[in-house]
């Protein structure tokens, strides 16, 4: 049976063993790194399964990384896990809208961290292989998900992955209504530890990189978004 590989990206060594420790237990190959840049390399080498991403970082920080990681057409489908110590939700927010699955917060239980690696394990080997039959063409925008891929008037749109996830689960059911929380369980899968007002900073950000084309997501005052129906 072929062990599933995590990268730990942790500048503090006692944090990193500990984590390193724990994963062990459960049975995962483990890959360290002291800084974002030694990560980096590690990634291109070895291609983990996941990668544990600290976002206080020295030299690059964890957000950086993560955004580099994520405009890499050969990293970019690797799940990110956040680890902050940072509790702040502009942190959060800014690593899930760059395309990291999931955070945890420091000081975490190692039993809270291996069910947190496993559940977005679970999630990504269990998306569903899209073929060019799904491809999306509505209000002059043109969406391939194999590709991942969005066009508007034949010129490509810059998405992250949880962008083009909203988009994706939005445009598939033009004009029916989503609640925030319906959204989050569409795009990340259910229990996901994300506040509603993620998804508000996250579409916000969509609708500004469409353009006029990104008035196809209406806000429904009370109840979440829907993708204008034609």
């Amino acid at each position: 049976m072929v062990r599933t590989n995590i990268l730990v990206i942790e500048d503090e060594e006692d944090i990193r063993e500990l984590v390193k420790y724990n994963l062990q237990r459960e049975n995962f190959g483990v890959l360290e790194a002291g800084s974002g840049e030694e990560g980096l390399k590690l990634v291109e080498r070895t291609a983990p399964d996941l990668i544990l991403l600290d976002l206080m970082l020295p030299g690059k920080d964890g957000l950086e990384i993560c955004r580099i990681l994520k405009r890499n057409d050969r990293t970019q489908n690797i799940p990110i896990v956040m680890m902050t110590a940072r509790g702040e939700e502009n942190d959060i927010i800014m690593g899930l809208e760059l395309g990291a699955e999931d955070y945890v917060v420091k000081p975490f239980s190692p039993k809270v961290l291996g069910a947190r690696v496993k559940a977005v394990l679970r999630r990504n080997a269990s998306a569903p292989e899209l073929s060019p039959d799904d491809v999306l063409k509505i209000h002059d925008m043109v969406i391939h998900p194999g590709r991942h891929e969005v066009l508007v008037k034949d010129k490509a749109v810059d998405l992250t992955a949880t962008e083009f996830r909203i988009l994706h689960f939005l445009a598939r059911r033009p004009g029916w209504v989503f609640t925030r929380y319906q959204i989050v369980n569409a795009v990340h899968g259910e229990d996901y530890p994300v506040t509603e007002r993620s998804i508000d900073v996250q579409v916000v950000g969509l609708r500004r990189k469409l353009r006029r084309a990104g008035n196809c997501i209406e806000t429904v005052r009370g109840i979440g978004y829907r993708f204008r129906d034609k």
